[in-house]
């Protein structure tokens, strides 16, 4: 099992396929984008399966969910989750998308064995949607969410990041597209992981404003720990129920002490925590020919180095080096 010094047992993978990405979100990336990693420096397809296979055979992971950058830019995801879904024991599979691309790949992703996907979207405004990601695509995200919902890749779930002055009114009207469509929306609290360092504590809509403005319109019933698990989200029925929203608070309500995840970027680097200023590198391992229980033997060791917070907002807090589409969510 991956254990940390702190008890803490990790059965969650989240495998970045790609550091690359079709939209340049002012939050994440510069206008220009960012110099990509070479080619030579990716996990390749056979690699990436085999690490899985000794996540799950070996180690205890369940649940794998494949990032990116963008995940659906890189060349045979199809095939590479048909793989994934066809290890024993099988592990849930998901995606996080921008959903451009999702419209054309979801019927195949759902054969694969894929089993549900999320879906960033930040606003319903086509104009800010352009301001935010610098690319008119909007219409492509929107019809993605549906071709995800009739392929089943359900429960689809939206992920929405509010900023000051460009889409912080939204709230409410995000939640109700959502409710009217089925889909479960995730607020998620702006994180210090811009490529340009540029994230400022004070101009982050925290937890506390969104359910306040969700909650001027809308009934909202907690649904507790007990629901919650190991989940980033706390979540709340809306009106009754059946529809629920959720809030990734990971600023101002962190949930370290619960954590289950574990990262392996595009390059084959073991991320404990999101905000990891440290990596272990498996890919130099396993191209050097390093058996299955030796690359499992040190992807423990490298877990044994998790501290126990990610510490945003404690003194000497720093930002790590990759952004988060080198990263993987």
């Amino acid at each position: 099992m991956l254990v940390d010094t702190f008890g803490r047992t990790a059965t969650d993978l989240r495998v970045s396929l790609t550091d690359r990405c079709n939209l340049r979100c002012t939050y994440c990336m510069p206008a220009e984008g960012l110099p990509w990693l070479p080619k030579a420096e990716l996990l390749t397809d056979d690699e990436i399966v085999r690490l899985v296979d000794i996540a799950v055979r070996l180690l205890g992971v369940d649940e794998v969910r494949f990032t990116g950058g963008e995940p659906l830019v890189r060349p045979g995801v199809i095939d590479l989750i048909a793989r994934v879904a066809r290890l024993r024991p099988r592990p849930r599979i998901s995606l996080t998308t921008n959903g451009i691309g999702l419209a054309r790949l979801a019927p195949g992703l759902s054969t694969a064995g894929l089993d549900r996907v999320n879906v960033s979207l930040d606003t319903l405004d086509e104009a800010v949607f352009r301001k935010l990601t610098r690319r008119d695509r909007f219409a492509d995200v929107v019809a993605g969410l549906e071709a995800a919902a009739a392929a089943g890749l359900e429960p689809v779930k939206l992920n929405s990041v509010l900023m000051r002055g460009i889409n912080d009114h939204e709230a409410p009207d995000l939640l109700r597209w959502c409710l009217e469509r089925g889909y479960e929306l995730r607020f998620i609290e702006q994180m210090p992981l811009d490529a340009q360092h540029g994230w400022d504590r004070s101009e982050m809509v925290t937890a506390e404003e969104i359910l306040a403005a969700l909650e001027r319109e809308f009934a909202l019933t907690p649904e507790g720990e007990q629901a919650r698990g190991a989940a980033p989200a706390e979540t709340w029925l809306v009106d009754g129920g059946p529809g629920r929203v959720g809030v990734i608070a990971s600023v101002t309500r962190p949930f370290c002490g619960s954590c289950d995840r574990v990262r392996l970027t595009a390059d084959g680097q073991v991320r404990t925590c999101l905000f990891a200023r440290e990596e272990s590198d498996l890919r130099g391992a396993l191209r050097a020919g390093a058996s299955d229980e030796d690359l499992a033997e040190r992807w423990r060791t490298a877990m044994l180095g998790k501290k126990r917070a990610a510490g945003i907002g404690e003194p000497g807090f720093v930002q790590p080096e990759r952004p988060m589409s080198a990263i993987g969510g």
